[in-house]
């Protein structure tokens, strides 16, 4: 795979689903340890994410996937921007910006107000990623289903309620 070959970036295909998994348990087994919603939505991208409204979408390079993230519905008008991994041996070639592209449009044809989601402050680069794409800080969740989540942040699209 060259590294100047086009990265595109699709919805989900089947074909990526074990990608989907990988990469994102690569990450977490890297700077945390695999929770159990964690569990839920990787090893079942489809039921799960899809099936419900969301979306995954796939950085594909020469039918190789090297980078996803998913868009979970919370009710009718808002979405959480979650699983997003890029393979380190692809870092710095604007992947991620693509993914938050995909993400943002995604969420704005779906008539969302509020695309939210929650990190861990160790993840600098993704934060400032998201701080790039506008997301701002907002308390955490108490109800939030991980335990490493100490960042929660938020855009607010169009009608947005922050």
């Amino acid at each position: 795979m060259s590294q100047d070959s086009e990265v595109t970036v699709i919805p989900f295909d089947e074909r990526f689903a074990g990608d989907f998994a990988r990469l994102n348990y690569e990450w977490i087994e890297r700077y945390f340890r695999v929770e159990p919603h964690d569990s839920e939505l990787l090893d079942d991208p489809k039921g799960q994410i899809v099936a419900t409204g969301g979306e995954v979408f796939f950085a594909v390079i020469d039918e190789a996937c090297v980078g996803t993230v998913a868009m979970v519905p919370h009710g009718d008008s808002i979405f959480e921007l979650t699983k997003m991994a890029v393979s380190p041996a692809h870092h710095g070639r604007g992947i991620a910006n693509r993914l938050m592209t995909a993400c943002v449009g995604h969420a704005r044809d779906k008539g969302a107000s509020t695309i939210f989601l929650e990190t861990n402050s160790v993840l600098a680069p993704a934060i400032a990623l998201y701080r790039k794409f506008g997301f701002v800080d907002t308390p955490l969740d108490p109800g939030s289903q991980y335990f490493r989540a100490d960042v929660r942040m938020e855009l607010a699209l169009s009608g947005g309620n922050m």
